[in-house]
């Protein structure tokens, strides 16, 4: 199935063909006059730039009119290969449509309502008869009843016409058009970009980088560059004012020789204060009863931690390299990875 692009939006046009794929652009002096566009010609002639198929319109009140009109078109440097001119369906634009066609142009006869005005544009040779699907449903009409009864058409008499599934409001009207067997859809920008979103997708993509961020990245790599570490030998006042200017709730306590002997946090110093008081915040570190710190290798691939975090059951580890503490990992660096 064709999958055009339905606007007249130059900025929004130029994004949308970056990505390659899209068969054409279809455009209407409707979108041109919501868009502000008062250089029609101009506008089509830049359009036929970007886009491998432009789809235009060909206006006149008599087949004559719409013939001229489109050669008009034609002459500003358009190639026939790559222009569709869409024509309104009529008696007099099945005429137009019948004598561009004999002159090798594309045809477009769109505006369709009904089977009877499909089946004119396609004996009359359309290569795209477009019915208004989002229209007709507005007026409470089964719409794709007759989509699929243009496609039908199309198939069991061997017409060369391509069934455009058009007014397209929404993804569901895609997957309409691919169930009934359309030929060519074509849908505004808002709608092609949420034909590749799903809540599952953006899930399982989630996952798939954090888990490759696990066995990729090592812990030295997520770490701050700030230590926050304080020796046995300093005040825990010096422990609050690191937490503060680390920003970290945390702080590692060392030994003279830099290895770690603990982890001191903003809780454990709040229940301090609430035991013994505001002056107890002068009692040096290593006054402190400390447990001997979880830890895990800067070298360590995070999946190390991952594993550390869940076999400990606590909520930062210390970092080490050669025995000495460079860091601490909290458990909220790794949140929303393997089970977090």
């Amino acid at each position: 199935m064709e999958l055009y692009l339905d606007s007249a939006d130059v900025n929004e046009i130029k994004e949308a063909f970056k990505l390659g794929f899209l068969s054409g652009l279809t455009t209407t002096p409707t979108f041109m006059h919501r868009h502000g566009i008062t250089d029609i010609d101009g506008t089509i002639v830049e359009l036929s730039k970007i886009v491998p198929i432009l789809q235009i319109e060909a206006l006149g009140s008599t087949a004559k009119e719409i013939v001229a009109e489109a050669e008009r078109q034609y002459k500003l440097g358009l190639d026939k290969s790559k222009t569709v001119f869409k024509i309104p369906i009529s008696l007099e634009g099945a005429k137009a449509c019948k004598m561009l066609k004999d002159k090798g142009f594309l045809v477009n006869i769109h505006l369709v309502y009904s089977l009877q005005q499909a089946y004119l544009a396609m004996t009359a040779g359309a290569d795209y008869v477009c019915p208004l699907v989002g229209r007709l449903q507005d007026q409470g009409q089964d719409s794709l009843w007759l989509v699929e009864q243009c496609v039908q058409a199309v198939n069991h008499y061997g017409y060369k016409t391509k069934i455009m599934f058009s007014s397209v409001r929404n993804v569901e009207h895609v997957r309409n058009a691919l169930n009934i067997g359309a030929h060519t859809i074509t849908v505004p920008y808002n709608v092609l970009k949420q034909m590749s979103e799903n809540y599952f997708t953006e899930l399982g993509t989630k996952e798939f980088f954090e888990h490759t961020r696990l066995m990729t990245k090592t812990v030295r790599e997520v770490i701050s560059d700030v230590n926050p570490i304080v020796t046995v030998n300093e005040s825990i006042h010096k422990c609050l004012v690191k937490m503060t200017l680390c920003g970290n709730g945390a702080v590692t306590i060392v030994n003279d020789k830099q290895e770690p002997i603990g982890i001191f946090t903003d809780g454990d110093l709040r229940r301090m204060i609430e035991k013994e008081g505001g002056t107890s915040v002068n009692k040096k570190a290593g006054d402190l009863t400390l447990k001997v710190p979880k830890s895990v290798e800067a070298s360590d691939l995070l999946y190390v931690a991952s594993a550390k975090f869940k076999e400990t059951q606590v909520d930062t580890l210390v970092v080490t390299e050669n025995g000495k503490a460079v860091g601490l990992i909290d458990i909220q660096d790794l949140l929303g990875i393997d089970g977090f």
